[in-house]
Parts: C-alpha cells; structure tokens; sequence
C-alpha cells in the first residue's frame, strides 16, 4: 500500500512539474534561455517539502524531459541542468528541515529560515543555467551576466511564491476574512493592469506606479500573514507574465533601457512583500509572548507556592523586587515592606550565615540551588522552608543587572509534625526499656536508703562510730552520683530541644545509649564496647542518642530469650577510612531477608508483634542520620544477624585561641564574702543551696520570683542571683527582664538553674542569652565553682 501511494505521488509531482516547465520553456518571451519561469522551482521546493525529498527523481526526470522535449539543450547540457534544478530543490528542502521550517510561517524564525534556504537553495543551481547560456556563441558574456541575474531572480521568486503558496493551500484551512481578501485581490489585480498597460510601457511612471503595489503587499502580509503574502506574490508575476506573453507589457526587452532593472524591480516587490510578512510574525509573535507573560504572571500571582524575584546589580547584593500574594500570607510582609531589602533580612539570623554562603557559591557555579532554610515571620516565629534559587542572567556584558527567582514550599507543618513523630519515638523507645531504667535506679537507690540508715545509727552509736559514718556516706554520695547519671540520660533522650547542633565525641554519644540498654540487652546476650577514636561531629545529642537506642533496641529484640552466653551485641565505633565518624551494632540474632532488608527502612513496615513495634523506628532514626548528612546502612542474612552502619561526617576542626594560664595560687586566694540570691520554688533545694554556699557568702532564699524582683527594685543590693528557670508565676525569663530594666549590672551575674523541661519559648530564650545555665541536679563542686566565676569576673569588671 505505501508502496504504491509513494509511487502514485512521484508522478503526480513528476507531471505537475513537467507541466509548469513545459509551459515557462514553450511560452516566456525569452524561449530557450535556462529557467526563464520561476513556478517550476516554486512546484519543485513544495513538492520535496510536503511529499519527502525521496521524490527527487520526480523532479530530475521532469526537468531533463521538458529540456529535451523542447530542444534548448543538448543531451549532455540537458542533464547538467536538471542535475542542478533539482540540487536547487533538494538543498532548499534539505536546509528548511534542518533549521526548524513550519508551514504555517507564523514565526519570526519561519520568515527568516524560507528566506534564507531560498536564497541558498537558488544560487546553488546557478552555475548549471551559466553554463547554458556561455555554451551558446551568439550571446557575450555581458549578456551571459544579465541573463543570469535574471533567472537567479525569477528562480528566488519561485521558491518565495510559488513554493509558499503551494505550501499553504495544501493546509486547506479557510480564510475567514474572505470579503477583505477578494477586496484586496482586486485592488491588486487593477493596479498590476494598470502599471503593465501598453501605453505606458518604456514609461518612467511605470516605477511610480509599480511602487503602489508595496503597500497593497504589506497590507496582504499583515491581514492575511504567509498565504496572503504569498497569492498576492503570485497574482503580482502572474498579470506581469501574461503582458509578456503578448509582447506588450513592460517588461518587454529591447525598447527602453528601464526595461533592463525591471526583473529587479520584482525582486525588489516580493522583498517589499517579504518585509510585510516579517511585520506580521513580529507582531504576532509579541502579541504569543504578551499573552505568555500574562498566563505566567497569573500563575505566579496564584501559585500556591512562595515566590521571592530579587534584582542583583553588579558589585551589589540581592534586592527584593517582587512577592508573590502567598508568600505575603506565608511570612506575614508585604510587598511594600520588603522591597528594596535584602532577602537574607527575612531568614532566620542564626542559620542564614551558613546557608547564605552556600547559595552564593551554588548559584555562582551552577545557577540553581534547592535547599532548607529558616525564614522568619513577621511575627518572631520559624517558618521552614524548601527553597529553590534559579538565577537569570543579563543578556549583555558584565554591566548588566541579573534576576534570581525563588520559589517556597512551607515545610512548618510537615516539620511539626515529624517532629511530633520523632518524639514519639523516642518516648516508644524509652518506656520499652522502662523496666530496665527502673531496675537501673531501684538498686543504687536500695543501697543508698540503707547506707543512709547506717549512718544514722553510728551517728546515734557516739563519735566513735564517726568513721563508719564516714565510709557509708562516701557510698551514698556514689549511689546519688550514679542515679544522676541515669536521669542525665533519660533528660537527653526526653530532651524536646529542636536540631540545636553542637560539636560531639562520637563515644561520649554512644556511652548514655549503652547504659540505657544495658540491663535489657544482658538479659539476651553480652554487650560488648569496641571502642575506638572517630573523629568529632556537629549533631544533635538528643537526636544522635535516640538513633543508637533505637538500634540497641533492635539488636536486642532480634535475640531469642534463654541464652545470653551464646549471643552478643557489639557497638564499635572509629572511622570508616574516609575522614568520617562511624558507629556499628551488630548482633548475633536471627537476621533478615532479602525481602525484608529492602524494606527496612519503610515507615510502618516491620516484622515485629504489635505490642513490640509500629515500623517507625528505623525510618526515623533514617531521617535523623540524614539531617545530620550522614549514611544509615545495613547488611544481614538469615540467621547470622545483623549489622547497622552509621557514618557521619566530621566537624569542621577550628583552631582554639590558647587560654591564658590560671595565676599559680589565684584559685587558692580566698574570696571576700558576698551577698547572693537564690530563687527556687523548691524550698528544700533552695536550702540545701544554702547550706552549701553560706560559709564562704550571705544567702538570701525565696521561692517566688515576684518577691525576688520586689527586693531588687526596693534598692537592695546582691551580687550574685541563682535563679531557677521555669517556676510558676513569675519565670527565669521574666526576671532577666526585670533585671535588665531596673539592674543591668546584675545581667551578667545571673546564673539559671533548670530541671530542663523547657517551653518552646524557653528554648529560644536560652540560645540567645549568654547567661550560664546548669542543669539539674547540679553537683556542689560544679555549683561553688560556677559561683566563684561570675564573682571573679565582675571584679575584674
């Protein structure tokens, strides 16, 4: 079938060709001269072009035979000149694929690329017509030369009209301004009459009057774009042959030297008509873009995404040209109070210095950059946000001002609630080694009650029983010790602080993880340290810790019940041989899968009884390892357990200023005595307190900050304030804004004591006061050292 329908339209193209050569060859005033009627070029360009160049032998076989059928040239001359046409055709054809040529001609890039392949496609087939006319002794090669630049000029005008209005009537698409086309038609039809009359032939006002058709040309291209542009073309050749046909049109050769720039003249009208068509694609092409620019200005203005626009001048940083309405209605300002500020006014002070950095290096080398950032909102609070920075730049030198667009997807929601996940998690993992935390504290707390009770009786027994008393207090002072430890851990794995990050040993990390796990995993295997020296990191204690007790718990569910000298749980930790810090749990249990392992890691997917686990907890720990841009791995086999891999890459090593050397004898200098506060709602606390610092100072307790601030603003005097952060009423925050209103000097003695259940507000508070802060429960050595350091400063102030 598609055999036979390519053969069918072969010939078809084949006898149309012939046809309109037969008749340019047979009938032009100037018979036998190579290519004197340009249609044939025109039928050859759209023939190609819409039927595929494989029809080229179509073309070939029609211009050999209409040369040798009409006798202009010998057997050899014929096939140079048919060789040639079809070259013209073929090399047209070839160039308007190549350059991206629509039929249409709606584009500006249309316009240029049928210029340019016709033009190209012309000269190529004029060395052939050359040939021609030199090969004939009774014209010189003065003649030569203008026969060429005609048939050059009539062979650009077949491919520009007939070539394009071939190609646009086959589209059939109706015109619908059908009445302005025949108007136009017909005005253009009276003038061509009109300028070819006889009686004006040899005529100067025969350029005066061909120049009317220029704007009847232009107004064809504008209205009705190619196909008018096109028709008008041919109609315009087509009245101006017909004159010559009956020798009486102007342009008949011979009778006046004008005749001579004529054919140029034609030319000079189908550029006139071509200059018309480059119009209309311009305008239409601003009118595509108009329309483009508002749909995007629409969908920017409606997105329900933030969209920040900066202008960046060089030598200058960002400016805030534009917001889009939700990026208002997500950070709270508005487009008039941040235009003209710079972006980074807007982003959360602490974590934008790093972030700012990393955008400028990104976009420097890139041009793009996707990353998290805090913003902050208009009213103090974090927003997160998924950011992504494209810039665009200036068209020009390096004087040019160049744009960077923003888009942000508000992470706030999302982040609370993993947040809340992530808590829940760590209270999971937590209460399921609550029994095992409760047995951790009943046994120093057994022996502590009791040594308590020893003391007492050698107290009651006479001073000869004061040095048992002595030893049993040492052993209550080491059961206190080891139950503050405990609860040191629990605070760090119960700890609620967002991803604050601070430089880490890797070991001091994995140390409260095993002391947690410890009496749960020995009653299924050993627990074995296999310490080593990973470099220091910049994480999340609280969140590393959760990640390392969330894989003891794992290793140690893993394990059968009733054979703990069998099995085992290692923790090593060291360096994985490419500058990063790395922590293995491995155990010795009952392994996984293949199906299960690519599994892991899936929120909600575990193998596990339902009161043992919900499948979060590996994909948390995952997430964790990622925020910090660490790798989470695991390798496992059916009954030979099980590995888990945590790497993380090492701190950036900042080199530490040498503290000045302590004075030999400074520390041993007696202090002179001081007035100091404390404020604790804990009455047995706060006496205990005082008990412990009132040999050396004067102390003076309360347990309601209210009445701390009335005796501070009653003008009595202190030197030192140690003051409990989260009290009821009036707060550790509440009264470092008193101080800072009525004492300022004050500000920098104000030490805060917490038992670390801190507010979100407290939290902030926190990180931006200089203020020490020691946690609960602090030991004496630590308290009185802390005491004699803010009092040493503010005499050295």
């Amino acid at each position: 079938m598609e055999g036979s329908r390519g053969f069918a339209e072969t010939l078809a193209l084949a006898v149309v060709h012939l046809a309109s050569s037969w008749l340019g060859m047979t009938q032009a005033s100037l018979v036998g001269i190579t290519h004197p009627v340009w249609p044939s070029l025109g039928v050859a360009l759209a023939g190609l072009y819409l039927l595929g160049r494989s029809r080229w032998p179509a073309v070939f076989l029609a211009s050999l035979g209409v040369h040798l059928l009409s006798g202009s040239a010998t057997p050899g001359m014929a096939l140079t000149l048919a060789a040639g046409h079809t070259l013209e055709a073929v090399l047209g054809v070839w160039l308007l694929r190549r350059l991206g040529f629509s039929a249409g001609q709606a584009r500006l890039q249309d316009v240029g690329v049928l210029a340019c392949s016709a033009t190209v496609g012309s000269l190529v087939g004029l060395p052939s017509g050359v040939l021609s006319l030199a090969s004939r002794n009774m014209l010189s090669w003065e003649a030569v030369g203008g026969l060429a630049w005609r048939g050059w000029a009539e062979s650009l005008l077949g491919m520009l009209g007939a070539g394009v209005a071939l190609m646009l009537l086959a589209r059939r698409k109706p015109e619908t301004l059908w009445r302005e086309g025949l108007a136009l038609m017909g005005l253009l039809l009276g003038v061509c009459l009109w300028s070819f009359s006889v009686g004006l032939r040899g005529s100067s006002l025969v350029f005066a009057q061909v120049l009317v058709l220029f704007p009847l040309g232009v107004w064809a291209a504008l209205r009705f774009g190619s196909p008018g542009a096109a028709l008008s073309l041919v109609l315009l050749v087509a009245v101006s042959m017909g004159s010559t046909l009956v020798a009486s049109g102007v342009f008949v050769p011979g009778e006046s030297a004008l005749s001579a720039g004529l054919p140029g003249l034609k030319l000079f009208l189908a550029l006139a008509t071509g200059a018309g068509l480059l119009c209309r694609a311009v305008c239409r092409e601003q009118g595509a873009a108009r329309i483009q620019l508002e749909a995007l200005t629409t969908a920017v203005r409606n997105v329900r995404e933030g969209v920040v626009i900066c202008e960046k001048r060089p030598g200058e940083g960002p400016r805030i040209v534009f917001l889009n309405p939700f990026f208002q209605e997500m950070s709270g300002w508005t487009q008039e109070e941040l235009a003209g500020r710079s972006p980074w006014e807007f982003c959360d002070p602490v974590s934008s210095r790093d972030v700012q950095q990393r955008v400028e290096d990104t976009l420097r080398e890139k041009g793009e950059f996707r990353g998290e950032v805090m913003l902050m909102h208009k009213d103090g609070s974090r927003l997160f946000s998924q950011m992504h920075l494209a810039r665009i730049a200036g068209g020009g030198g390096g004087g040019d001002v160049s744009y960077v667009v923003g888009t942000h997807h508000d992470l706030t929601v999302q982040r609370q609630l993993q947040e809340k996940l992530v808590s829940a998690g760590r209270i999971a993992a937590v209460g399921t080694l609550a029994a095992g935390v409760g047995h951790e504290i009943n046994n120093p707390l057994a022996y502590l009650l009791l040594n308590l009770e020893g003391v007492a009786r050698s107290l009651r027994q006479g001073p000869e029983h004061l040095a048992e008393a002595r030893t049993r207090l040492d052993s209550v002072r080491e059961g206190a010790e080891r139950i503050r430890v405990i609860v040191r851990d629990l605070k760090v794995f119960s700890r609620q602080e967002g991803e604050e990050r601070e430089m880490l040993d890797v070991n001091a990390v994995v140390v409260p993880a095993m002391r947690m796990a410890a009496h749960a995993v020995r009653a299924r295997a050993r627990l074995v340290e296999d310490f080593g020296s990973p470099p220091p990191v910049l994480g999340c204690e609280a969140r590393l810790g959760q990640v390392l007790l969330n894989l003891l718990i794992n290793a140690l569910q893993a394990i059968p019940e009733g054979n703990p000298e069998r099995h085992e749980v290692r923790v090593r930790t060291g360096g994985d041989g490419f500058g990063r810090a790395l922590v293995e749990v491995s155990d010795t249990g009952c392994g996984m899968s293949p199906s299960v392992l690519a599994r892991i890691f899936e929120p909600f997917f575990t193998t596990k009884p339902s009161d043992e686990g919900t499948g979060l907890g590996l994909a948390i720990c995952q997430q964790i390892v990622q925020s910090h841009g660490g790798e989470l791995r695991v390798r496992s086999e059916p009954g030979k357990g099980s590995v888990f891999t945590l790497v993380l890459p090492a701190a950036a090593q900042t080199s530490a200023t040498p503290s000045e050397p302590e004075p030999a004898g400074a520390l041993a200098e007696s202090t002179p005595r001081r007035r100091i506060l404390i404020i604790d709602d804990e009455p047995r606390l706060a006496q205990s307190m005082r008990m412990l610092i009132e040999p050396s100072h004067d102390v003076v307790i309360t347990t309601r900050g209210a009445e701390a601030l009335a005796w501070v603003s009653a003008g009595q005097r202190f030197d030192l304030v140690l003051c409990d952060l989260q009290m009821p009423g009036t707060t550790g925050m509440d009264v470092y804004s008193h101080l800072r209103a009525h004492a300022p000097e004050l500000l920098e003695r104000l030490v805060f004591i917490s038992g670390g259940a801190y507010t979100q507000a407290m939290r902030d508070f926190v990180r931006t006061v200089r203020n020490r802060v020691l946690e609960k429960p602090v030991r004496p050595n630590e308290l009185l050292a802390t005491i004699d350091e803010a009092l040493a400063t503010s005499s050295a102030a």
